[in-house]
């Protein structure tokens, strides 16, 4: 096994590449689109079921049946690649909005209160108070869309968008476990990476400075 990842090391690395490249993308378009929908989930009570409930709906969706919804889509549907990005920020939606929520509602009333109380606007009080206090949680669902988009995204291989799937697509379709690991070790191995590092961040800021 460790022959066949020397020997095939450049294309494992730029499927590698391509891999991180569809989740970075994903995951920062849902972050410009999540965290604005967190703060309005928690401004505005009436949208909370809809929103929240609609981005639950969407995890609820098997990956491979969001690609075939959105393959007849014109734009999506034109290129692999945006198809892949789309389905990907689907699904990373829901840790960031609920967490976004979850953490400007979890603000100690008193601290609000005290802001209030100083004078401050709504929107002072959120930029100044609350999504600074909010940043832990926030990044915690942002870890946990990164390692589910880096697991969703292999089967992005499915509709030609390349990515460490399409060795474990190849593997699988000539049953050849060496193929199917070289998508699949790599694949776990940013999965963890992921989740270590924004771990460590996010344990960080829980951890109050002195």
């Amino acid at each position: 096994m460790l022959d066949f990842l020397i020997k095939n090391r450049g294309q494992i690395a730029s499927l590698t590449l391509e891999h991180l490249w569809l989740v970075g993308i994903a995951i920062a378009i849902a972050v410009i689109i999540g965290i604005p929908l967190g703060i309005l989930v928690s401004r505005s009570p009436s949208l909370r079921k809809p929103i929240l409930g609609g981005t639950n709906v969407l995890q609820t969706i098997p990956s491979l049946a969001l690609f075939g919804i959105l393959l007849p889509a014109p734009w999506l549907g034109a290129r692999a690649d945006r198809l892949a990005i789309a389905a990907l920020v689907l699904y990373a939606l829901l840790p960031i909005v609920r967490n976004t929520y979850t953490g400007i509602m979890a603000v100690d009333p008193a601290v609000k209160e005290a802001a209030i109380g100083m004078g401050m606007t709504d929107g002072e009080l959120l930029t100044r108070v609350e999504l600074p206090l909010s940043v832990p949680f926030m990044l915690a669902g942002i870890r946990i869309a990164t390692v589910t988009a880096v697991g969703v995204a292999t089967i992005a291989a499915a509709v030609g968008a390349g990515g460490l799937g399409e060795l474990i697509f190849r593997g699988v379709a000539m049953v050849n476990n060496q193929l199917i690991l070289a998508g699949a070790l790599p694949a776990a191995l940013l999965a963890i990476v992921a989740d270590l590092v924004l771990g460590a961040i996010e344990n960080r800021l829980r951890v109050p400075q002195r």
